[in-house]
């Protein structure tokens, strides 16, 4: 990959309005949820953007984050020791993340490109991937996740009704409005389309 020269124009104009989205509230309590769900272990970023993005770049700290919503023998993404030095193999490791997150739920339009973390482009977008990630662990609620609850938001989950045979036999009697039940409702003393209405003093 070759080292970018600085951007002009429009080009810069674009990227600014993306570091912009970056949150550095919200930065900290990430940190704070990855080092409770991984442990001390995985260490903590230089504050900032950029500590952020070249504390995640080769996908380690994120692999072991998903590896670890999930029980012991299960875990989605082989982490290699010691880590990946190539870029080729530390873009593989961030694409394993991806596709794990994805398979835990994340919905794809919460999901950041592997460039937006390696090449700095985007990093709110991880950041929005790293919370769409607890949020989802938060409202799965299967005892893997470690932290404070509050941090994330639950996500909506869908409300299953199950009605019996004879409640949905009791439905099909029922008669809507829209069906013409509405006692004695005509159209007499209607004008018709276009006409005035005849006003008497």
């Amino acid at each position: 990959m070759a080292n970018k020269g600085p951007s002009y124009g429009l080009s810069r104009d674009v990227q600014s309005k993306i570091e912009k989205k970056y949150d550095d509230e919200l930065e900290e309590r990430l940190v704070e949820w990855i080092v409770a769900q991984c442990g001390a272990g995985v260490g903590r970023p230089e504050r900032g953007r950029l500590g952020f993005q070249v504390w995640l770049k080769n996908g380690i700290v994120l692999s072991e984050l998903v590896n670890s919503l999930y029980p012991d023998g299960s875990k989605p993404v082989k982490i290699p020791k010691p880590p990946p030095t190539m870029v080729f193999k530390q873009m593989e490791q961030v694409s394993q993340f991806l596709k794990a997150a994805e398979d835990y739920g994340v919905v794809k339009t919460d999901i950041f490109q592997t460039v937006d973390l390696f090449e700095g482009k985007d990093i709110a977008a991880v950041q929005r991937t790293v919370m769409a990630l607890g949020s989802l662990a938060v409202t799965k609620n299967d005892g893997h996740y470690r932290g404070d609850p509050s941090w994330f938001m639950k996500k909506s989950q869908e409300y299953k009704r199950d009605f019996s045979d004879s409640q949905l036999k009791e439905g099909k009697n029922v008669i809507g409005l829209q069906m013409g039940s509405n006692k004695g409702a005509s159209q007499s003393g209607m004008t018709g389309y276009g006409r005035p209405r005849q006003i008497i003093s």
